[in-house]
């Protein structure tokens, strides 16, 4: 049987304020003393003498009685008393709270958002905080922002409460779990409570060193949005291609629009199926720089809005810039083949500073800057550590056939006059910790590697073609073609792509040079490129457009989408799996101790009331 427990036990002392009370009836009592003829008629009088002996004053006295319990339940209101939830209560509360974009989605027209329910749970947990109980407030989206510190303080956590919003991206529960496990060395957390809409991955890595509650809010209405946007370019311009998906239950009519450069240019209506995704393409003639929103409006009820416009940027058609020295013969004769190509060096042309394509033989900080380089017989410095190039032949033992670079290229019996050797007890895993992907493996050690840039992507062979048999190979020119394919895909010239939330895509400008940021929500932020002119990790966590200056030029100008199908079909896992444990939704709200103090208040302020109405309307006659 579970009894009330008090967190201030101490003030139990105050009971001792019954005595004065008591004792100030035993002397209340006064009579005059007056001279009369006879007491035969006053024997009343001398028995109600005898029956205000001190112990014999109760009787029948309401008032006593009254200020007896408005004292006792001020007193118990000041020792603090609470209902346990259960035996083992938490002294340190951390909550995490979801706040992606599928919790703002609504149940019903007119409704509430699945954050605005999720902060009405949390209120309730703040509210019936304890004295010595501590929470710690955990915003969860796309990575975990702790918002409170460990506190009992119910005004901070109800403010930082009320100044959370939703951020139209996907959540990463993991982030939230790891700041949690970190919490356990400031407090020893126990239990770990998580509210959100249970649109979750259903599997993750992360070994839970706490008890972890999954509390679901109740669920969203229907939902339609725009889950993919992207262009391929044609002879007339660009294709353009978007998908559209929903919750379950939904469909009904949709009506799209494409608007060119703040112009609508397409509209198209088109029925949705329950449970198909409906594919839309459109044709857009230019060869200029455009910028292309799609929007939707469906006939019905759509729970969120964020996911109903997105955007996609087309760059101006232009060549594709190569930079491709003359030593290396081969790969400029394989480039030539290829239209739209500006080949540089090149007699009479000075270097661009910036190319899309570059080939070298050695590792050079002077030459352009290259979106997608291709090493030849090049060892990176962090490398050399790990292994040397022999002089003898080396044969391919296998290689990644889904690789952007090899894809349709056939390496087998291919000579290779040097011999990548790795160093004695280094393998796969100690190049995967400095960064690389092997692509290619040699008998004993890789041969090609790949390595993503903070501006594109770098490929090593770490053998140079010339002392192989690779360029008398059918599958030389193929790999020379993959590497301009991929070129174009990462300077947009022939796919482009629309871009998620999250943060905005690397920029090349001016090194060490301040920059100014326009949100979509009317903020302006400050930011600066690195020593080798990149600006990137700008922040882009709301939906729309960002424009980037630099004093009152325009630099650039990106729109940001959601973009996110499983945010867009608010799906619900009821089940979380962990590497040793599952973790299932709980089907009742959490149980927290339940102060009983306010009852007790508004219990002495009663009696307050009924003491002062009795003492104002006793009858004539009465003691008191």
């Amino acid at each position: 049987m579970t009894w009330p427990g008090f967190s201030a036990l101490s003030a139990a002392w105050l009971f001792a304020l019954l005595a004065p009370l008591i004792l100030f009836y035993f002397l209340k009592l006064r009579r005059p003393r007056l001279e009369i003829s006879s007491l035969a008629l006053w024997r009343q009088v001398i028995s109600d003498q005898r029956v205000n002996s001190p112990f014999q004053k109760f009787k029948r006295n309401l008032l006593l009685l009254l200020q007896i319990l408005l004292l006792s339940c001020l007193v118990l209101a000041a020792m603090q008393p609470f209902w346990p939830a259960d035996a083992d209560r938490a002294q340190f509360i951390p909550v995490l709270i979801d706040c992606s974009a599928s919790m703002g989605a609504l149940d019903r027209p007119g409704g509430v958002t699945r954050l605005d329910a999720a902060k009405a749970e949390v209120g309730k947990l703040i509210d019936n905080l304890l004295p010595q109980q501590r929470m710690c407030l955990i915003a969860l989206d796309q990575s975990a922002r702790r918002l409170t510190d460990f506190t009992d303080n119910h005004r901070v956590l109800h403010e930082a409460l009320h100044q959370l919003e939703v951020r139209p991206v996907p959540s990463r529960l993991e982030d939230g779990l790891r700041m949690a496990q970190a919490l356990t060395r400031l407090a020893p957390v126990s239990a770990v409570l998580l509210i959100t809409d249970g649109n979750l991955p259903p599997q993750s890595d992360f070994e839970l060193p706490f008890r972890l509650t999954y509390q679901q809010v109740p669920p969203a209405g229907p939902n339609l949005g725009i889950t993919e946007l992207n262009a391929r370019r044609s002879a007339a311009g660009w294709e353009v291609f978007a998908r559209l998906e929903g919750s379950a239950g939904l469909q009904g009519l949709v009506e799209c629009e494409l608007w060119q450069n703040g112009e609508q240019v397409h509209t198209e209506s088109i029925t949705m199926v329950e449970g198909e995704a409906a594919r839309l393409t459109f044709s857009v003639a230019t060869a200029e720089a455009a910028s292309l929103e799609l929007r939707i409006r469906p006939d019905s009820f759509d729970a969120l809005d964020v996911d109903n416009a997105a955007f996609l940027e087309l760059p101006a058609a232009r060549p594709l810039l190569v930079y491709c020295p003359e030593e290396l013969f081969s790969y400029r004769h394989a480039l030539r083949s290829h239209r739209d190509i500006d080949l540089y060096p090149r007699d009479g042309a000075a270097d661009p500073p910036e190319v899309d394509l570059r080939f070298a033989d050695a590792l050079r900080n002077s030459g352009p800057k290259s979106r997608v380089t291709l090493h030849i017989g090049v060892v990176p410095g962090d490398l050399q550590p790990l292994l040397t190039i022999e002089d003898r032949l080396a044969e391919v033992v296998d290689w990644s056939r889904t690789s952007a670079l090899l894809r349709h290229v056939q390496l087998f019996d291919v000579q290779i006059g040097e011999n990548p050797v790795s160093r004695p007890g280094v393998g796969e895993r100690d190049y995967e910790l400095a960064g690389y992907e092997v692509l290619a493996q040699g008998t004993e050690g890789p041969l090609i590697l790949e390595r993503p840039s903070e501006t594109g992507i770098d490929f090593f062979l770490l053998f140079h073609t010339d002392r192989s048999s690779l360029p008398f190979r059918v599958g030389f020119p193929i790999l020379v073609a993959n590497a301009v394919e991929l070129a174009l895909e990462r300077a947009a010239l022939s796919e482009a792509r629309s871009w998620p939330t999250g943060t905005l895509p690397p920029h090349q400008v001016a090194p060490d040079s301040e920059f100014l940021v326009d949100t979509p929500d009317g903020r302006r932020l400050t930011v600066r490129s690195n020593a080798e002119g990149v600006l990137s990790g700008i922040p882009a966590t709301q939906h729309g457009r960002y424009v980037v200056r630099r004093g009152s030029d325009l630099v650039a100008n990106w729109g940001v989408s959601l973009l996110a199908a499983s945010e867009t079909q608010l799906a619900t896992t009821d089940k979380l799996q962990f590497p040793e444990t599952s973790v299932a939704t709980s089907t009742e709200r959490l149980r927290t101790d339940r102060p009983l103090w306010s009852w007790f208040a508004w219990a002495a302020l009663a009696l307050l009331l009924a003491e002062w109405w009795y003492f104002q309307r006793r009858p004539e006659g009465v003691s008191v």
